[in-house]
């Protein structure tokens, strides 16, 4: 073992006239420990929800949407199949996208109303393995078989739940936009019988968000044979926006390509933003915690002057006292980062059941659905920022430990011994 690192060792156990500068190292230890364990758990928490946000989003929507410039599409299956020939491209489907009101009994909502063909849907969107009542099949009416041929609807759980809901209902669809008539323009209503509830598990989708069939749709709105646009689903998620532009050109002045990114980019810059400044705020209690460090190191040069005299007569050099005092500094902030590492691992990993805990303790709830978009409390350790945060916190650490530790190097044997 070095020297350097023996007495870096030695000097960090206290004697007893040294009792406070010990409490002193053991609250800049316990600042590192505090600091890097926020980080982690806060980080983690951030990651989690920006990676259940995106699931979610990519769950229930397209990678890419493709519409006409201010008009329906009424070539779509020569534009689908078009679209398909682009690189990357996987699987497309016809949709329409329009605002109308659900009504049951004395219960009304305004949803977003989406028309899909059922077949080429589940080819591009995760919406068929979301539902957990009824089926999404059932959106077509079987004609013939002496069954009900009211046209299906499907719902989500928080729509459902508001609307007071179950499967098999009646629900009347309203669109303002109806007949024009005598007396004015008249609401256009047509019954629906609710076949499917699913649950994206975003709160914003399940409690806005209704489907019917593409051929429902087009019936319903007087649109004939046309559609609002094509969906698509990529190979690469993350390489849309080129992707768009590529469709963009090559389709012509008449189509507009958006993919996911673009069509949620005020969440996802928010949640990226967020993310950046919360390191940046919580990496100041590292920061503070490097002010402990210094100031312990500063105390232990100013205790240790006749030892570092007698060590400089023995032959030791300037770099030599340096080092001690360094290795003393980055043992505390090694020892505080990997206890701060540790804890903060073990809370991130379990954030979840933690919450519920301290919930059902203090009756009170911190994760508001209707709020936060989600259904639950996501955390999500990546290795590469709990790599980011040790490291920043050793360097910090390391960087309070050189000024005091050029200070101890700087003595001269005759001054330090002078008054002994």
């Amino acid at each position: 073992m070095p020297f350097e690192l023996f007495i870096g060792l030695r000097y960090l156990k206290a004697k007893r006239k040294s009792t406070f500068i010990s409490i002193i190292t053991f609250i800049s230890t316990a600042g590192v420990t505090l600091g890097v364990m926020a980080l982690i758990v806060v980080l983690a928490v951030m990651t989690g929800f920006e990676d259940d946000l995106k699931e979610k989003i990519l769950g229930t929507n397209a990678h890419i949407v493709v519409i006409r410039n201010g008009a329906p599409m009424n070539d779509y299956r020569s534009v689908m199949e078009k679209l398909k020939g682009f690189k990357g491209v996987e699987a497309a489907t016809p949709f329409i996208y329009n605002q109308v009101m659900l009504s049951s009994g004395k219960n009304v909502s305004g949803v977003v109303l989406r028309g899909i063909d059922v077949a080429t849907d589940r080819l591009v969107t995760r919406l068929s393995k979301s539902v957990i009542e009824g089926s999404m099949d059932r959106l077509e009416p079987k004609m013939g078989d002496g069954s009900d041929s009211t046209p299906g609807l499907m719902v989500g759980k928080e729509l459902a739940k508001h609307l007071n809901l179950f499967i098999g209902d009646k629900v009347n669809v309203i669109s303002p936009m109806g007949n024009i008539t005598p007396l004015g323009m008249m609401p256009r209503m047509k019954p629906f019988k609710l076949v499917g509830i699913f649950n994206t598990g975003m709160f914003e989708y399940d409690s806005t968000l209704a489907y019917v069939s593409l051929d429902q749709a087009q019936r319903f709105f007087d649109l004939g044979d046309t559609v609002t646009g094509v969906q698509l689903k990529v190979k690469d998620v993350y390489n849309t926006g080129e992707l768009s532009s590529t469709i963009n050109r090559d389709m012509g002045v008449g189509y507009y390509a958006r993919d996911w990114m673009q069509m949620n980019k005020n969440i996802l810059f928010a949640l990226k933003t967020e993310k950046i400044v919360m390191f940046i705020i919580l990496t100041l209690i590292v920061l503070v915690a490097a002010f402990g460090i210094a100031s312990t190191l500063f105390m232990v040069v100013m205790e240790k002057t006749r030892d570092i005299a007698i060590l400089k007569s023995m032959g030791a050099t300037g770099t030599s006292i340096m080092k001690i005092f360094v290795l003393e500094g980055l043992i505390i902030g090694i020892i505080g980062t990997m206890i701060g590492v540790a804890s903060g691992l073990l809370i991130a990993l379990n954030l979840e059941p933690i919450v519920g805990v301290i919930q059902k303790i203090t009756g009170q709830n911190f994760f508001s659905k209707d709020i936060y978009y989600l259904d639950h409390f996501p955390s999500l350790v990546v290795r590469s920022d709990v790599i980011l945060i040790s490291v920043t916190a050793v360097l910090i650490s390391f960087l309070a430990t050189l000024y005091p530790a050029w200070q101890a190097s700087r003595f001269l044997p005759a001054e330090a011994l002078r008054y002994e």
